[in-house]
């Protein structure tokens, strides 16, 4: 066993512990804006659908990133986005400790011409993916942009995780 391999008492901590320790309150799972389901699993990977910055049903961020929105609302808007997400792995397994690891976030933003900062903006969803998670929460990510996006929303986030 090496140094790398003893458990801190981070590493012991759940998700949902770490989610109150942030002060966080995960917002209601969301239905679809379609016909299509909220999240769905294969085996052992759970997916969700893309998930937007909702409220109780309420887009909270609208518009372009880079001209309705500055970048800082864009980082805010995926981690809203994110946390959508994250409350979409719950609703699917009861306990995010049954999260082995993310394996993927996949971010798609609405942003004005010229705006090249989207990494940035996408390190809200991150962000905020690591920090719930700890070490499992270490994933492969992609960005997209798009000159139109659902209902005007900023932001919409999909992840993908291994399960147990």
């Amino acid at each position: 066993m090496s140094a790398f391999d003893i458990p801190t008492n981070e590493s012991l901590k759940t998700p949902e512990q770490r989610i109150e320790e942030l002060g966080i309150e995960l917002p209601p799972a969301q239905v679809g804006v379609g016909d299509y389901e909220a999240w769905a699993i294969t085996g052992n990977l759970l997916m969700t659908s893309g998930q937007l910055p909702w409220i109780d049903g309420d887009l909270k961020f609208k518009g372009k990133i880079g001209s309705d929105l500055s970048m800082e609302e864009g980082y805010e808007a995926f981690r809203l986005s994110a946390l959508n997400a994250i409350t979409q792995l719950k609703s699917a397994l009861g306990e995010l400790s049954r999260v082995k690891q993310i394996v993927r976030l996949e971010g798609t933003m609405g942003c004005a011409p010229g705006f090249i900062r989207q990494p940035e903006a996408l390190n809200g969803a991150s962000h905020i993916i690591n920090q719930v998670f700890g070490k499992r929460g270490r994933h492969t990510r992609m960005i997209y942009s798009n000159n139109e996006m659902p209902l005007d929303c900023a932001t919409l986030v999909v992840i993908f995780a291994e399960i147990e």
